[in-house]
């Protein structure tokens, strides 16, 4: 995976999947974690980050994905377990396969991070901006209909 550490930070190369279905979106966390991100992972050296997707989606739910057209690069700043990070990441638009067991909105579904159990659930694309969704540009770029691409740096530290 794309990781290192320089000068105190991590420097790390991100796909994610925007998972759009019937005005939802579909998001992901950690046991403990008071956020939402999208799903995906760390892009694989010599990987290309729509394959990324794939990989991720397979290992993390369990789901063949179709991956779409790139949607927006960003370039996040933020903090994580006293870290700093500096993360280049890629959001694609992903679909869902119509005969995917995940596609109930109701529900929450359990899935796998290495050690991890993940929390998958669909939320209102209308409601995004009222939960703690991560990087914070993502609510008001998903409210575009259709999402349009954009570059977005989003930094949480000077």
């Amino acid at each position: 995976m794309i990781s290192v550490h320089l000068h105190g930070q991590r420097f790390q190369v991100r796909a994610a999947a925007v998972i759009l279905h019937a005005g939802h979106l579909l998001v992901h966390r950690a046991p403990g974690d008071a956020y939402w991100a999208l799903p995906g992972g760390r892009v694989e050296v010599g990987e290309q980050a729509s394959a990324t997707i794939v990989r991720e989606m397979k290992e993390e739910l369990g789901e063949d994905v179709e991956c779409g057209e790139l949607l927006h690069i960003a370039e996040n700043f933020f903090d994580l377990g006293g870290q700093r990070n500096h993360e280049i990441g890629f959001y694609f638009r992903v679909s869902l396969a119509e005969t995917s067991g995940c596609l109930d909105k109701a529900r929450i579904y359990p899935g796998i991070e290495s050690h991890l159990e993940l929390e998958f659930r669909w939320f209102p694309v209308a409601e995004l901006a009222s939960i703690n969704l991560r990087p914070t540009f993502l609510p008001a770029s998903l409210a575009a209909d259709p999402p349009v691409f954009s570059h977005a740096v989003q930094r949480e530290y000077p």
